[in-house]
């Protein structure tokens, strides 16, 4: 069901509203609904109140300890520090301190598995669909990125109240938290 609006318009809205139809090739009202869906949509940022994942993101970058890293990237590194006999022996030394300092911050930090899959999938490493009570269908972007995510998992995880097993298929595995305590 559709509904009629009358509105005004000032001149730059005007303009800005035949400017979209025109290279859109779209009609008035068809860009007006586009037009309120987006706003909507992020509404947040547009009345200058940051989200929740802005938020996290400002947090992450200006404390100098995380950094944007495109993905191919990431896929470059770990390219270069796998082989067909498997990852450079100094390479799993070196993420494998990273994982188990991690383990030591997560401990204050997370609760159970959910709420870490849920920070390494806002990270961007991963995809996750949570099943049943403690087990996380996960996604990720790669063969060797699911390797080394998982490995992180397995590693990062030793201090929570939860023991972690790890199902891996090619690029995706099943990750199931059974409770400790």
């Amino acid at each position: 069901m559709t509904k009629r609006v009358t509105v005004s318009l000032d001149e730059d809205s005007k303009t800005a509203l035949e400017t979209l139809s025109a290279e859109t090739n779209k009609g008035q009202s068809e860009v007006i609904r586009r037009a309120l869906a987006f706003y909507a949509a992020n509404f947040e940022v547009a009345t200058g109140r940051p989200s929740h994942n802005l938020e996290q993101y400002y947090q992450m970058l200006s404390s100098g300890e995380h950094v944007l890293l495109d993905v191919d990237f990431l896929h470059a590194f770990l390219e270069h520090a796998c082989d067909r006999d498997g990852p450079d022996q100094a390479f799993v030394e070196a993420t494998d301190r990273v994982s188990d300092y991690h383990a030591r911050e997560y401990a204050d930090r997370f609760d159970g598995l959910g709420e870490l899959l849920e920070w390494l999938a806002f990270c961007g490493f991963l995809a996750v669909r949570h099943q049943d009570d403690g087990v996380y269908h996960v996604v990720f972007p790669s063969e060797p990125i699911r390797w080394f995510m998982s490995r992180f998992i397995e590693r990062s995880t030793v201090d929570l109240p939860v023991d972690v097993e790890i199902e891996p298929g090619v690029s995706k595995a099943i990750i199931t938290e059974h409770r400790t305590t």
